[in-house]
Parts: C-alpha cells; sequence; structure tokens
C-alpha cells in the first residue's frame, strides 16, 4: 500500500529566474489517495513545456510546494473504484491540467479520461514527448480547423505554418501531412531537413519576405493557416493569403488588438487552441483521452514520430528539471526535451509518514 507514504517531488515555492538555487527543489510529498475517477500513475519520464515556464515565472509565493509537469509516461500503480478504461500495470501517457499538482512528483494523480495507453513502438522517453503538443495540434487541425482526421482524406487542399520547427509544428505538420494536406512551413534554413523529415513538402525561410517566397512556390492562397508565434506581427502578411471560408488559429497569445475585419465578408473563421481550455472548464474532457489514443495508433503504424531532440536521462530531479527548462527558455530549440528515469532527488526512500511534508497532490 502506498498510502501514508512520502515520495519524491520537484517544486518550488515561488516563480524565481531558473538560474536561482530555489526556481527548482528536491522535496517530498505524501502519495496522494485516487478519487473515483483517477489513476494513480508511477511517473518514469516527463518533458518541459513553454507553458511550464510561462507558469512558473509568473507564480506567487505560496506556503505549499508548486509542483508543475504536464506531459507523462509511467504505470498505473492504483486507481479509483469507477475507472473503466484501464488496468494496474498499464503504461500510459498523458498531457495533464493545470488544476492540479504536475507530473514532477513520483507518484501523480490524473482523470481517467485525459489517459491513453502510451504507444507500444516508442521508449518512455518518445512518448512523453508527445502529448502535450499532439493535443494541441490535433484539436487545433480537427477539431478548430474542420479537416478530417483521416488519412489522405483532405487531398487538394493546403496549409501554411508559420513556426514549423517547434515542439507543436512538428507534429502538427505530420499529421496535416498525413491527413493528405500539402504543407508549407516557415523556419530556419538549418532546420528544412528537420521540417521535412516531419512531414513539410515545402520548407520556407522565415527570414525572407513571406510573401515573395509562397510567389517562387507558385502559391498565393492557402485553405488553412497556423500561425505557432506570436501572430501580432505576421497579420499583415497573411491577411490576404487565406482563401474564402477558410481557417486562421493561433497557440500564442497577443498583448494588443488584431484587426482581421478583411476576413469578415470572406467568411474566414479565426480560431484559438488552448489545449487546457478542455480541463480548465470540464468541456468534453474525454476527447483528449480519445485524441492520445488516436495519437499513440499513428504512433505504433509508423504515421507519425516523436518530436524528442534531447534526453535527460540520470533521473528525475531539481537539477535535471533546471537544465531541461533552461534549454526551453532559450529557445531555438528543435522538438521536445525530456527527463527521464527515477525520481531520486533525495536519500529517502519511502516509509511511515512521520514528519512535515508538502501536503496535497
Amino acid at each position: 500500500m502506498l498510502e501514508n507514504k512520502f515520495m519524491n517531488a520537484v517544486g518550488f515555492f515561488e516563480g524565481l529566474p531558473i538560474d536561482n538555487h530555489q526556481s527548482f527543489i528536491d522535496e517530498k510529498k505524501i502519495v496522494p489517495k485516487p478519487s473515483p475517477n483517477d489513476l494513480l500513475v508511477k511517473v518514469s519520464a516527463v518533458s518541459v513545456n513553454p507553458v511550464d515556464t510561462k507558469i512558473r515565472q509568473n507564480s506567487i509565493k505560496r506556503n505549499a510546494l508548486q509542483v508543475l509537469g504536464f506531459d507523462a509516461v509511467g504505470e498505473v500503480v492504483s486507481m479509483g473504484e469507477k475507472v473503466k478504461k484501464f488496468k494496474i500495470g498499464d503504461r500510459v501517457f498523458y498531457a495533464g491540467t493545470t488544476t492540479r499538482s504536475g507530473s514532477n512528483q513520483e507518484y501523480q494523480l490524473v482523470n481517467e479520461q485525459i489517459v491513453a495507453l502510451a504507444p507500444k513502438s516508442l521508449s518512455d522517453e518518445e512518448a512523453a514527448a508527445l502529448p502535450l503538443t499532439s493535443l494541441t495540434a490535433y484539436e487545433l487541425l480537427f477539431e478548430k480547423f474542420g479537416i478530417i482526421p483521416e488519412k489522405n482524406a483532405n487531398k487538394g487542399k493546403n496549409i501554411l505554418v508559420i513556426n514549423g520547427a517547434g515542439g507543436v509544428g512538428s507534429v502538427l505538420n505530420q499529421l496535416a501531412h498525413w491527413a493528405g494536406l500539402e504543407v508549407y512551413a516557415t523556419a530556419s534554413p538549418k532546420n528544412f531537413e528537420w521540417l521535412e523529415k516531419y512531414g513539410v513538402d515545402h520548407p520556407i525561410d522565415y527570414h525572407d519576405d513571406l510573401k515573395e517566397s509562397l510567389r517562387k512556390l507558385n502559391v498565393q492562397e492557402f485553405n488553412y493557416i497556423a500561425v505557432l508565434f506570436d501572430i501580432s506581427s505576421y497579420i499583415e502578411q497573411i491577411k490576404h493569403m487565406v482563401k474564402p471560408f477558410g481557417h486562421v488559429g493561433t497557440i500564442v497569445g497577443v498583448h494588443e488588438p488584431l484587426d482581421i475585419s478583411e476576413w469578415k465578408n470572406l467568411s474566414v473563421s479565426f480560431d484559438w487552441e488552448y489545449m487546457f481550455a478542455k480541463t480548465d472548464h470540464e468541456y468534453e474532457i474525454e476527447t483528449q483521452g480519445k485524441a492520445l489514443e488516436k495519437i499513440s495508433k499513428l504512433a505504433d503504424e509508423g504515421n507519425i514520430k516523436t518530436s524528442l531532440s534531447k534526453v535527460y536521462s540520470t533521473g528525475i530531479n531539481a537539477s535535471n528539471i533546471k537544465k531541461a527548462t533552461q534549454d526551453v527558455e532559450n529557445g531555438h530549440m528543435l522538438g521536445k526535451v525530456v527527463i527521464s528515469g527515477e525520481f531520486n532527488g533525495g536519500e529517502f526512500n519511502g516509509g511511515e509518514f512521520n514528519g512535515v511534508v508538502s501536503l496535497g497532490e
């Protein structure tokens, strides 16, 4: 039984610069108890996303340990009495939620509806790179844009992806290509090989004038435009690049109003995508588990590749999470960075509760 046992966790008490020795610390928590619809997962690999850094940087000082981490792979070790989809010993992956303690802890509670069996063909590290970015890409393409989520079902249509070499872009390009779209994507020329490996038909140098680059490729308009960057700096360039009844979407917030009035008479749709909106507002959360089932199947069939690019494999602890977070904060990373192994931040290896630790999930 895990109840009243200690577990290792990595967290912080206030949002400090990453080079501060208290930005992440190794702590102890009590293993949480599953609610009726929860899985208790022993975490074996996690990844760091830009949202992790934003939440930490904006966090105020608290008395309770704040545990981040969204992407995770692990083994189901306990579950609530209403769980139906999983069994003890299942290897699962998921992107978690902002409303509960994260995956940077040895044992994590997660609602079964947002979980799927991890791809059998991928290692823990490879699978941990997928959930958050693949859900973001899947929801933008197939739910917001209305693209048919079937192989080659959208032939004859095209998509322009701004910032195509990042974590989300690396999955979105592959899903769009699998669905039959002709994929154009921007990046630095040094990353063109990466783009082509991950489903892009036409790499575009983001340094060059976009309109001129597209003219050389003999294309002027797109059915879909996905801007995986602050769209404010691109809005004027793309205003006349979307076809009537097309879609433009972004995943990054803006700090100034956007003038999209010119799209009104074209019946162009503008879509925001925020992967955590469903769990933040308890809206159709089961669709995320189903989407991850699809992602897992596509990975096992070889239709999509993991976007893993870097691994810290000597254990999940404050030191390695700091290093991975610095990689993300420095920017210009291809794909995803993952931390894997045992939680080894402290010397305590379990036992009965006999001291003061951080409580809660």
